[in-house]
């Protein structure tokens, strides 16, 4: 069955960009001129994954103002003929079918992905969390559905870290993929944020996942780990363990792109930054003006 339904976690309280956040949801923060959400949006819908459930709670309701019409606004851009203005505040309502459910209880990444279990049902479907932002010339989420599809397991994406930072990360323990590519791995055992002495590899799990609805199951038997929050990394580490028959087995596919990591402060500016830069629009100027400014700092 083809995978077309995308599950969006963003109810967390966004503390690290406090006061930015105290009434405006981190998700709704710039990356230039666009929410960062939409970043994830469009990822999705790139992918063929144009049914969105995103997983919200209290003070997010201008996540669902954002891809919802704007019929006033819309009404005075066409007045003054502002076409580009206009297609661009269409652009996120046309997006694709954005679906809304509240995570009442802040019980860790595991607990809003089984939110979405009414939603999504008996398919297997993609977890996009939207502090990764993937550039959009280097797409992941495809090669990442081929594998599901191909294996029928769960699948996440991996990215090599230095051995010092594993233990801010999920970590997970691979071998090759027998008659896999060279960047597709089976998932032998997971494990959340390592000490570095523990860590099985420097392989850390970043925010994209395509999961066989099996998932569900599992994550109704999963004690609260690491935090007291019923963690993502746990279900999986079950998954790896179980038959294929029953929804079991853990894939990852390498990201060796480009990724802009939006939910630490310094991550972010310098998100904005590359991002500005390449932009066709604004990069030459910006570039210029980086160019002249950056040798004037301080070291």
């Amino acid at each position: 069955m083809a995978i077309y339904k995308a599950v969006i976690p963003a109810a967390g309280l966004g503390t690290r960009f406090l006061p930015a956040t105290k009434s405006t949801p981190k998700e709704m923060l710039p990356v230039v001129d666009k929410p960062a959400i939409q970043y994830v949006v469009e990822e999705a819908v790139a992918a063929g994954l144009d049914d969105i459930l995103m997983i919200t709670g209290r003070s997010k309701r201008s996540l669902a103002d954002h891809f919802d019409a704007a019929p006033e606004l819309e009404a005075s851009l066409e007045a003054k003929g502002d076409t580009e203005r206009l297609a661009l505040v269409r652009a996120s309502t046309d997006l694709a079918d954005v679906h809304f459910v509240r995570q009442r209880q802040p019980k860790g990444l595991g607990h809003a992905v089984l939110c979405a279990k009414r939603h999504v049902g008996d398919e297997a479907f993609a977890v996009l969390l939207g502090d990764d932002l993937i550039d959009r010339r280097d797409p992941i989420l495809p090669a990442m559905v081929a594998l599901q599809e191909r294996t029928g397991g769960s699948v996440i994406a991996l990215l090599e870290v230095d051995p010092d930072q594993i233990h801010l990360y999920g970590c997970a323990a691979a071998e090759p993929l027998e008659g896999g590519g060279s960047d597709e791995v089976r998932i032998t055992g997971l494990v959340e944020k390592p000490d570095t002495a523990d860590a099985p590899s420097n392989l850390a799990i970043i925010g994209r996942y395509v999961l066989n609805p099996a998932v569900f199951r599992v994550l109704e038997d999963t004690a609260p780990g690491r935090g007291g929050e019923i963690q993502l990394t746990d279900a999986l580490a079950t998954l790896a363990g179980m038959p294929v028959e029953q929804g079991g087995g853990v894939y990852g596919v390498i990201f060796r792109g480009r990724r802009y990591d939006t939910g630490d402060r310094l991550d972010y500016l310098k998100a904005v930054v590359r991002i500005a830069a390449d932009r066709p629009d604004l990069g030459p100027e910006f570039r210029r003006w980086l160019a002249e400014y950056v040798p004037s700092l301080p070291a």
